[in-house]
């Protein structure tokens, strides 16, 4: 789907709360449950001996199992799980179904970035009835402040995604590359690597919206501040400037592999050593192993570097929930599909499956932890991924609409990428126009 059809169906979505902003504080985080109060335990198990059919949307294949063994578990329960497409792909359809007043799932998985903005409009159960507001120590910082919004709680976390940097051993024991503790190591690694052999890149970026806020994320930036219909961006602070001065010698200096992430070259640029790391979510291993198994042995998993020295911080990049729509006719079965997958066995299935948990109790289990990857030459990589989780940045916010920000991503930032355009002018760019859709939307904006 090309970008500007992404971004018309994506406006709608948050067209569909402006009347109600002036209203109601559409999205201020009231709860939306039921007139008839808390939901007990004893009706969910009633609901489950019922039964009945639930329609899950999502793309994420270890559900697959957990829908096994949730029907197993619980007979009389049919779940329909549907792929309706990837990240927009499934938000165009969600919101055309939600417009439509029919057709929309019970159950939707939807990324960190974008609940905001189907919380906004309505489009969710807060699960507060449902005594979701208990489960939060269940869940490590970043995927649970995700999903508690204004005072509610709209998904349980599905996954998470901290920070580490992916690197190919052989090629740093090749060109003689010491693995960076800091991001102004990581870009003299990148100019020694490229200067030796002008084939090789120390990553790819052409420009994503998802890893450039990942990346101000842990330099500590804070753009985005939203309280209530109130929002401000400021992509001038600390850490958004110290993120685009950096990675701007990259960009200047041509050290970036001009390949698209997920594309077939970014795939062989992994596999032929000419892609050298990725900074990038824990979940990334099984798509290193299923798509680049020849390079198998070749990579390993370090802490992501520091913006200064001595620190350790991290961020999250990527990352889903499952949410109930407010629609659903059967939110009892669906709420109960939820706590099997997100809080109960399913975990277990989704990590077998190569899912990084979001679960505490999983992130600190000595199973877990000592798991060797023999993609990364037997190394205890989950280590490295559990301790970037405990070291998520907090305070951390997204945008009530940062579906249709990112959006519009390449079309500001993106530039910096194919001109003369800097990367703090095409931040600059993505403010201004984020702000004047959020004022076009009621929100009250501002800097």
């Amino acid at each position: 789907m090309r970008s500007t059809e992404v971004r018309h169906a994506l406006r709608g979505l948050s067209l569909a709360c402006a009347a109600a902003l002036a209203l109601s504080a559409c999205g201020s985080g009231s709860s939306t449950g039921s007139d008839a109060g808390p939901v007990s335990a004893s009706s969910l198990d009633a609901a489950l001996a019922k039964g009945g059919t639930i329609t899950v949307w999502a793309w994420e294949p270890t559900l697959k199992q957990v829908v096994t063994d949730f029907e197993a578990k619980y007979p009389k329960v049919h779940v329909n799980l549907v792929n309706a497409g990837t990240g927009d792909k499934q938000y165009t359809a969600l919101q055309n179904a939600v417009q439509a007043g029919n057709g929309a799932p019970d159950v939707a998985q939807i990324e960190y970035y974008a609940l905001g903005q189907f919380a906004l409009g309505k489009s969710l159960q807060d699960l507060a009835e449902y005594g979701a507001a208990g489960l939060a120590t269940q869940y490590s910082p970043g995927p649970w402040s995700s999903v508690s919004l204004n005072g509610g709680v709209y998904a349980l976390p599905m996954d998470s995604g901290p920070m580490a940097l992916f690197y190919n051993k052989q090629v740093f024991d090749r060109y003689q590359l010491t693995v960076p503790a800091t991001w102004d190591e990581y870009v003299a690694d990148a100019q020694k690597l490229h200067a030796a052999n002008p084939d090789a890149y120390i990553t790819n970026d052409t420009g994503d919206a998802g890893f450039t806020t990942s990346m101000i994320w842990q330099a500590g930036g804070h753009p985005y501040k939203v309280n209530g219909t109130k929002v401000s961006v400021d992509f001038t602070d600390q850490g958004s400037t110290q993120y685009a001065t950096t990675w701007q010698k990259l960009v200047s200096n041509h050290l970036l592999a001009p390949v698209s992430s997920w594309s077939d070259q970014w795939y062989k640029g992994l596999g032929d050593g000419t892609i050298a790391t990725l900074a990038i979510g824990a979940w990334m291993p099984a798509s290193l192993s299923s798509g680049v198994p020849t390079a198998s042995g070749d990579w390993r998993v370090a802490p992501l570097p520091q913006w200064q020295q001595g620190r350790t911080v991290s961020a999250e990049n990527g990352g889903s929930s499952l949410a109930i729509m407010k629609s659903s006719a059967n939110q009892d079965l669906a709420y109960a599909f939820l706590k099997f997958a997100d809080a109960g066995d399913g975990v277990q299935d989704r990590i077998k499956g190569g899912a990084f948990p979001a679960t505490t109790a999983d992130l600190d289990s000595q199973a877990f932890l000592d798991t060797a990857f023999p993609y990364f030459g037997g190394q205890q990589a989950n280590k490295v991924f559990a301790d970037s989780a405990k070291n998520v940045a907090t305070g951390w916010q997204y945008l009530p609409y940062q579906a249709y920000a990112n959006s519009i991503f390449n079309d500001t930032v993106g530039k910096a990428y194919v001109s003369g355009t800097t990367l703090a002018s095409g931040l600059k760019a993505w403010q201004d126009s984020s702000l004047t859709y959020g004022k076009e939307q009621g929100f009250t904006t501002g800097q």
